[in-house]
């Protein structure tokens, strides 16, 4: 992660320069970036925004360079044209055209396929030359903007053409973007493979919900105050839940989300990288691998699954049509790419329990989809009741519990809810929030959520990816799941409509222990 600083004080405020208020995050040292898949979606809409909004704001070196990768026939002309073009659509603010030169200046192509030995010896030299215009040192990192079938063969063609190997002081890293393996054995077969050619630290698996500034601040918030972390545990907190929904369906992925499903594309990576940050014990510091060490006993610790316990704990879903905003939603086998008669599921709700002293016995509740009632992402701390023991002569008849609730999307910010007197001769109690929004004390930098993640990839720093234990624990809770639902094919598909917020099953997983999900206007 960039350096951690003191925020300038709210207007009005005033506070004593400090020297970790006058740290600056530095500038990236000279590299070379290769994007394998560089003419498909994530290239224009995510990483040459990001890319841009790192020069712009001078954390990218001056001696830098891109090289794309892909299966067009494009001359390297024609690739940078088409990246103007798309940087024109996704910029997330307005173009500054010298910076935008500055920058396709930097750009070359490599057309080919992915499997073909002559197109990474093209590659090889494509390199060579960026090295020589923009003295980028012999610095490289290749990030596998591609479909996870090509990540085995692209790693180990890659270290047949001694692309990757580190040597004369020349760093090589690999950035794989989720998901990585598509089961267990899947996950433990591509570690394997990939370790063969690459070191652990050349190795970046990325979670782009990583980037967002919520998620990094839920280590600031637990760990740098210090009246949360002695109430963080089961003695204070009820319950858990989060939540990650979203209002489009599966767009133009149909084909490759129909082999995957939301339990496999959510639940390993987005939302038990989630669930592992709210709930590790303090790192002794924040090293990546001191960090990690934490996320991977919490994941480890996490109660699995049998065959009764997905019945009764898991919930899957398929949206069916339905109006979202008041216009009409297509269902799920209407999308294209996606089979008439799909078993795909793309809903999920669980309930897990992690098995540590300091959770024992608080249970948490997950829940994914998409075409819901509302795009929101959460992470919800309730806190248990105070007694009412206080309050049995007053009209007071129930108090609500304490919540603490960390919006990641679409707002970022954290708010928190408590009792208050209503004015008045009567003892009444009402609920009163306290809100905190990042754009409004901060203010807002444009971004695409990846500057963070390209940044720390060329710095080394793998604070927010994921290590090859972690990956391979956050698999071996799904795939019992995994097992059990393809032994026993949904019965009632499509099972909630779009603009829902899901099927009513999943309001038993939690009804049943006497608590009900936080409802979110759409």
């Amino acid at each position: 992660m960039p350096p951690i600083e003191q925020a300038a004080p709210a207007p009005g405020q005033a506070q004593a320069p400090s020297p970790a208020a006058a740290d600056s995050p530095r500038q990236t040292g000279p590299c070379v970036m290769v994007i394998f898949g560089a003419t498909g979606d994530l290239t224009a809409r995510k990483l040459m925004p990001a890319l841009y909004n790192l020069a712009k704001s001078n954390l990218l070196s001056r001696e830098f360079a891109i090289v794309g990768v892909g299966r067009n026939d494009y001359t390297t002309d024609q690739f940078r044209e088409v990246i103007s073009q798309k940087l024109q659509s996704f910029a997330t603010s307005a173009l500054d055209n010298d910076l935008r030169d500055w920058l396709l200046r930097r750009i070359y192509y490599v057309g080919g396929m992915f499997d073909d030995p002559a197109m990474y010896t093209r590659l090889a030299t494509a390199l060579t030359e960026a090295d020589k215009t923009h003295n980028t040192h012999g610095n490289y990192f290749f990030y596998l903007a591609t479909s996870p079938v090509f990540f085995g063969d692209i790693t180990d063609r890659l270290g047949a053409a001694e692309l990757v190997c580190e040597k004369d002081g020349h760093w090589r890293r690999i950035i794989y973007e989720k998901p990585f393996g598509s089961d267990l054995e899947s996950a433990k077969a591509l570690n394997r493979q990939v370790r063969k050619v690459l070191t652990e630290n050349q190795i970046f698996r990325i979670d782009h919900y990583l980037g967002k500034e919520t998620v990094q601040n839920i280590l600031v918030f637990r760990f740098g105050n210090g009246i949360f972390e002695p109430i963080w545990n089961r003695r204070y907190i009820d319950h858990i839940q989060i939540m990650v929904t979203e209002t489009v369906g599966v767009e133009q992925r149909g084909g490759y989300f129909d082999m995957a499903g939301t339990l496999r594309d959510m639940v390993p990576n987005h939302l038990l990288q989630l669930l592992s940050l709210t709930t590790m014990e303090p790192p002794i510091s924040f090293s990546s691998d001191a960090v990690h060490d934490e996320q991977s006993k919490i994941l480890h610790a996490i109660q699995p699954l049998g065959g009764e316990d997905v019945l009764h704990n898991a919930v899957r879903g398929q949206y069916g049509e339905g109006t979202i905003s008041g216009e009409h939603a297509p269902g799920y086998r209407a999308e294209q790419g996606v089979p008439a008669d799909s078993r795909t599921e793309t809903f999920v709700a669980l309930k897990l329990m992690i098995d540590n002293w300091r959770w024992a016995g608080v249970p948490f509740y997950i829940r994914t989809g998409k075409r819901l009632a509302a795009r929101h992402t959460e992470i919800a701390i309730q806190f248990k009741r105070a007694p009412l023991v206080l309050f049995r002569d007053t009209p007071v008849s129930d108090l609500k519990p304490n919540e603490l609730i960390m919006n990641i999307a679409p707002d970022e910010g954290i708010s928190l809810t408590f009792g208050a007197k209503v004015p008045g001769a009567q003892m009444r109690v009402g609920s009163v929030q306290m809100d905190f929004n990042y754009t409004d004390y901060f203010g807002s930098s444009p971004s695409t959520g990846y500057e963070v993640l390209l940044y720390d990839a060329v710095m080394g720093d793998q604070t927010l990816f994921q290590r090859a234990d972690m990956v391979e624990a956050g698999w071996s809770v799904v795939s019992p799941i995994l097992d059990v639902w393809k032994a026993l094919p949904p019965r009632m598909f499509p099972n909630y409509a779009s603009g829902s917020w899901g099927p009513k099953e999943a309001d038993e997983i939690i009804t049943r222990d006497d608590r009900a999900w936080r409802r979110i206007k759409g």
